[in-house]
Order: structure tokens, then sequence, then C-alpha cells
């Protein structure tokens, strides 16, 4: 199996708030204010080029953005195809941070809506031996409609399939049984604990592997400062805790699971090792401002 991956997904100038407190309506509150590159799709593929994986990078950005983010991403290792837009401006997300290391999120997605079918065409596919999509490639026509045919492609060459379903709030907005449609037959399918409870709607972990192992090969389910656990159909196969560290901001933890496990997957360590690997990530991620490796 090669081990390039191709991973699809927005692209994002995250502003991150940490607020000294709760939020004061009609006046001030003090806090930090930090712009960094953002965007679940962008965050993987950076992750992945910073452990040093064969990794390109598909998705749409504002047209005058476009030669700058290609240049950001080189800086990781990443091969970026960026189709740039004339009319939309690239994605922006406001992340609020509660003192905890939780997040709450205004996003305004803006180029990221316009992904078609000619920003992914099949010969990107070539010696790929992973596609990665970030959820958030699903919750609008234009660019579900495109990543769905890139998914027949690469299932028609036997290439992997991954998904990640990113929000829980837009997975119950489009449907969470629409959603299950669209990506059913992924070989690996990683969400968080509330997102795999919104798709199969079991809060037992036992259960959410059985059911969620119906539609797809390989589950795996992030559990925060629990660690994570990997499964399917026959239930639990494994759980690992995570190491306890500071949290500063939980912005593209899970992103950087995802990445530090295929890395590992992909370069021929057990999933033991691989799912070690991922929680690693996960840990380093949140403990340092934004979604993306300094």
């Amino acid at each position: 199996m090669s081990r390039r991956v191709l991973v699809v997904g927005d692209v994002m100038t995250d502003i991150i708030v940490l607020p000294e407190g709760g939020m004061v309506k009609g006046s001030d509150r003090r806090a930090q204010v930090r712009s960094r590159p953002g965007g679940s799709g962008a965050n993987q593929a950076v992750w992945l080029g910073a452990m040093e994986a064969d990794v390109l990078f598909a998705a749409r950005v504002g047209a005058a953005d476009r030669m700058g983010y290609e240049n950001y991403f080189r800086g990781f290792g990443v091969v970026a195809v960026l189709a740039g837009d004339k009319d939309l401006p690239s994605g922006v997300l406001v992340t609020i941070v509660d003192p905890d290391g939780e997040r709450s999120f205004f996003t305004d997605r803006g180029a990221n809506l316009n992904l078609n079918g000619q920003d992914l065409p099949e010969n990107l596919l070539d010696d790929v031996g992973l596609v990665l999509v970030s959820g958030y490639s699903f919750f609008a026509d234009g660019p579900r409609a495109a990543v769905m045919d890139l998914f027949a492609a690469a299932k028609a060459r036997g290439i992997a399939l991954a998904v990640d379903p990113a929000s829980v709030g837009f997975l119950t907005e489009i449907g969470t049984s629409n959603f299950v449609g669209w990506t059913a037959g992924a070989d690996w399918l990683f969400a968080n604990h509330s997102e795999a409870e919104a798709l199969c709607g079991a809060v037992d972990l036992e259960q959410q592997m059985r059911l969620l192992g119906e539609h797809y090969r390989t589950v795996v389910i992030k559990r925060g400062a629990q660690g994570a656990a990997v499964g399917g159909r026959d239930g639990v196969r494994m759980i690992q805790a995570a190491p306890r560290v500071n949290v500063v901001d939980s912005t593209g933890a899970g992103d950087a699971f995802a990445a530090g496990l295929l890395a590992a997957h992909l370069d021929g360590q057990p999933l033991a090792m691989a799912l070690e690997a991922g929680i690693a990530a996960g840990a380093k991620a949140v403990q340092s401002i934004g979604g993306q490796p300094g």
C-alpha cells in the first residue's frame, strides 16, 4: 500500500480568544486574542507533514490568499493543491476558549463552501494509499457532491478511506442518518464521544463501537482526557489512556490525533502503537494555542 495520504478539507484562519473570565454582555472583558492558520483538513495535513508523512492537501481558498497558503503548507512538507475562489474570501473561525480548555466556535466557511469537482480531479488519487476527509466537506451540497465522487473513484481503485465527522452541531443540523449514508463503507471513522453518540444514538462505548462498526471497518473514538478507543462491529478492541498534561487550548487536538495514528499506521506500525502515537500527538496539541504545530 502506498504511504501517500490525500487530505480534503477546510482551510480557515482561526481567531482564538482566551478571555480572563466569563463574557460581560454589553461591555468589555480582557482577553488574549491570537490569529492562527486553521481548518480541520488543514490541521490534519500540517500535522501529517510535520510527522514526515507523504501528504497532499486539496482545498479551496480566497484567490488573494492562494499563493501565501501554498507557501505556508510547503513549509510543513505538504503539497497543497488549492483552488482560488474569486467570489468568496478564505474561511474564518472564531474560537472562544473556556478556562478549562473547552471551546465554542463561530464559523464563516467562506471559499470552502464552493469546493467542487474541478477542485478534486481523479488524478489526485494517483499513488495515494489513503484519503482522509473532514466532515465539514459533507455539510454543504457542492463540497459533498465533489467529495462523494472522489470517494467513489477511490473505492474503485481500492484506496482506503477515512472520515472525521468534525462537528456534532453540523451533524445534527444535516441529519446524522444522512451523514452515515454518505460515508458508510469508509475504512476508518474518527469520532469524539459526542459525535459517536449523535451518529448511533448510544452512550455506552461498547454499544457505540458495535453500532458504528456496522458501517465503518475500523471505528476510533476520541475520549479527550481519557484517551481513545479502537474497535468495530465486534466491539471495543483496545483502549489507551491519555497522559496528564496542562491543557492550554484543545483546538485541533482531534486532528493531531488522527494524523498521528494514520502516520504510524501507514508507516507499518501495529494498531496499538499507532493508537499510542495518535494520543501522543493529541496531547502535544493541547499544550499550545492553535490547531497546528508551531
